[in-house]
């Protein structure tokens, strides 16, 4: 319990010099930023009517005091664009990203944690070499490249998907995950070479252990000796390789929903950038923000199972 107070209290600091970090934002910017969001025809009244209701005039530390409150009691403001609450703009856009996100997170680990066993199972030989290929190419493709080629194979070519577009849930379960399937592929191949590495190097330490050689000279099944005993004391660095990916799987879904035009929080971020609406743009990244704190939160809390030595 200790363990977890620990752990709990020390996300604290974090998330607030993340929401120092993100309320800067929007006076890092080059220039006045009230004449940045008016545009260059704006007169000399409309720039001071948008700097007065940004409260640029009041103190900085003051103004983000307000902002700190408002945050905390689920405010994140207002878009300039849209006119609308940005908490109602991503709760909107949040269905199509989580789901996104969880279904490139279960291919990923679908796919890596096999190959990464297997690979180290059978150290050196083909199956490691061809593992280790595609963990490389993986990896160096960009995500965005990745995204196009496989448009191009298996929607221009083969016809089998759709380019793009996104279909509600409730709108029919098949053409939902049909719309889903090429994005979530192009974001968790690129997610699962990275894991996939990690495996094989955290299962490699594991299986030249003597107590590991002892239960392959007792003859211990292929099931019970790599899956129950090698990956359970391998999972330390593999839960983490999974948390800290998980923020270039955030990344990722913003060029993702781009290249396949999902409506999700990504293209609500590269919308709002386009447009300089700062309110959006704070907003979003303030919630990447502590969804990857909490993930890593998790990930963290998560050692204490795999590891009992942690929790002294």
């Amino acid at each position: 319990m200790s363990y977890v107070l620990r752990r709990l209290l020390a996300t604290l600091p974090v998330m607030a010099t993340v929401a120092l970090i993100v309320f800067s934002l929007l006076h890092l910017s080059p220039g006045d930023p009230a004449h940045v969001l008016a545009g260059e025809t704006a007169t000399p009244d409309e720039v001071a009517s948008i700097r007065a209701a940004l409260g640029l005039e009041r103190p900085f530390f003051e103004r983000f005091a307000d902002w700190s409150y408002s945050v905390i009691t689920g405010n994140l403001g207002q878009s300039i664009f849209f006119g609308r609450p940005v908490a109602d703009l991503i709760l909107q856009r949040a269905v199509p990203s989580i789901a996104l996100s969880l279904l490139a997170l279960l291919i990923a680990v679908a796919i890596a944690l096999p190959l990464g066993m297997f690979a180290a199972w059978r150290a050196g030989r083909v199956i490691d070499k061809m593992a280790m290929s595609f963990a490389v190419l993986g990896f160096s493709l960009p995500t965005f490249v990745l995204g196009y080629l496989l448009i191009l194979f298996f929607s221009v070519h083969l016809r089998w998907l759709p380019v793009q577009g996104y279909v509600a849930p409730e709108d029919g379960a098949v053409s939902f995950l049909r719309h889903l399937i090429l994005p979530a592929l192009a974001l968790g191949l690129v997610y699962a070479a990275l894991i996939a590495r990690v495996t094989r190097a955290a299962m490699l330490e594991v299986l030249g252990q003597d107590y590991m050689r002892t239960a392959r000279a007792k003859g211990l099944g292929l099931w019970r000796m790599v899956v129950r005993h090698a990956l359970k004391n391998a999972a330390v660095p593999i839960v983490t390789v999974i948390g800290i990916g998980f923020g270039m799987l955030i990344s990722g879904v913003v060029v993702t929903e781009t290249v396949f035009n999902v409506p999700g929080v990504g293209r609500l971020t590269v919308d709002a950038i386009l447009r300089r609406d700062y309110p959006v743009i704070q907003g979003v990244v303030l919630v990447f923000s502590a969804t990857y704190v909490l993930i890593n939160l998790l990930v963290d809390l998560s050692y204490a199972l795999f590891d009992p030595r942690v929790r002294r």
